[in-house]
């Protein structure tokens, strides 16, 4: 019997063990990668340099010709100034158009009149690096930099529960749980 429990508690320590290491490497793959993308003048920004002081920011990856992504951007942007005011929010819109579309994004987002940081990302190097297949595809980073929530699709109403969780992330409470 002494031989069992000392067996039991050998594969007791090791699985305590390897699960510390796996939160360890989940907690640091929450992190934003560091990928270069084109800003709307032209020039590179790395996404490294990606912070809001402190406060949440929200990575929203999108295109031109997918609707959904258009009609979330909108809601948000209804609420935006708002949103900014009460908890200091950052909203950074990820442009997945390729080559053949990516020209007309400056002029998509001036007719929008959207006032978030517009970058593109015409390789997909940080789409492939965030693990996005579908737009749109939204994150929710924390003061830390570390990705606390994702939403992948839009449907009327889902910029209410985004706003949730940013007001949860911005006065350091636990996140709500998903509808």
């Amino acid at each position: 019997m002494t031989k069992k429990l000392m067996l039991a508690v050998a594969a007791l320590l090791f699985s305590m063990l390897f699960s510390n290491v796996s939160a360890q490497d989940n907690a640091k793959s929450r992190k934003i990668p560091s990928v270069d993308l084109k800003g709307l003048d032209g020039g590179k920004v790395n996404t490294s340099t990606f912070s809001n002081n402190g406060k949440p920011m929200v990575i929203s990856f999108w295109a031109t010709w997918c609707k959904p992504c258009i009609e979330e951007l909108n809601a948000i942007s209804e609420n935006y100034i708002d949103w900014q005011k009460e908890t200091g929010v950052k909203v950074i819109a990820i442009s997945i158009d390729d080559a053949k579309t990516s020209a007309r994004v400056g002029t998509f987002v001036n007719g929008k009149g959207w006032t978030y940081e517009i970058y593109g990302d015409p390789n997909g190097d940080f789409k492939r690096a965030m693990n996005v297949n579908n737009p749109p595809h939204a994150f929710l980073i924390n003061g830390n930099g570390e990705i606390v929530w994702q939403h992948v699709g839009f449907a009327e109403g889902n910029e209410k529960e985004l706003y949730e969780m940013i007001k949860a992330v911005a006065a350091g409470k636990p996140l709500p749980e998903s509808k």
